[in-house]
């Protein structure tokens, strides 16, 4: 089911066990070669997966497009939320469906920047409502395996504008991908420091991050069909209930 395209009776006569699936992506830059709007069109097409696989169980919300991306506005076309906004913008989510009863909402993620923002965010409405049930994760997340396994370059997981990143838009939409600008990219520490905070125009050279040349559309339907696998899993058993058991002795 799509909530857009519901009356208000329609969603009235919802069963409540549903779960309310919002993705969340970014309007950011993705280097020379990949729109604005990548992680907000890959993060719709694998919820737009889970809810045809799911019709029954998942309500899809639109996406939240306005990500937490100030880490990206020294590239001109970049829209970020400040933190407090884009926590609002959640918060508001959730807190305009709650009083109709809906107790389960999930968010599937397509931006890393929206990573903490989502779990500050849903932490603080778990302490207010915790009867309702709150999930959050990327679709990167749920997939590392078989990202490592289907990219060549050497670097083995989902970065910005990368390898996965660029085949995903091949596959998905590939009339938005400028081939002729795809272009390796990214600058490290030295020596290795792991945890700084550092913006990306600091850690690339024309904003994308990984080996963007080594894309294909192959490699995108791959890494695409395997995040609406596993997305569509993990919200199923989300949706569906879990219980708690003890470690082994």
């Amino acid at each position: 089911m799509i909530l857009s395209e519901l009356t208000w009776q329609d969603v009235a006569a919802l069963s409540r066990d549903v779960t309310i699936l919002v993705p969340t992506g970014s309007l950011e830059q993705h280097g020379p070669h990949l729109p604005l709007f990548t992680d907000s069109l890959i993060a719709t097409a694998v919820a737009q997966g889970v809810e045809r696989n799911l019709p029954d169980q998942v309500v899809l919300a639109p996406t939240l497009w306005m990500g937490a991306s100030g880490h990206h506005l020294a590239f001109p076309g970049t829209i970020s939320a400040s933190f407090e906004a884009y926590e609002g913008a959640i918060t508001s989510l959730v807190e305009s469906l709650l009083p109709h009863g809906f107790r389960k909402f999930y968010f599937l993620n397509g931006h890393g920047g929206n990573t903490e923002p989502n779990g500050v965010a849903l932490r603080k409405l778990k302490a207010r409502f915790g009867t309702a049930l709150f999930g959050h994760l990327g679709y990167f997340s749920l997939i590392t395996d078989e990202i490592a396994t289907t990219l060549e370059g050497p670097a083995k997981d989902m970065r910005h504008a990368c390898e996965a990143e660029a085949s995903l838009m091949m596959h998905l939409h590939p009339h938005l991908v400028r081939k002729d600008r795809l272009r390796d990219d990214g600058l490290k520490t030295e020596p290795p420091v792991k945890g700084a905070v550092l913006q990306f125009d600091e850690i690339t050279e024309e904003g994308s991050l990984g080996y963007a040349t080594l894309a294909t559309a192959k490699k995108g339907e791959t890494i695409y069909k395997a995040a609406v696998e596993a997305s569509t899993t993990e919200i199923k058993r989300f949706t569906e209930g879990f219980v708690l058991v003890g470690i082994e002795p």
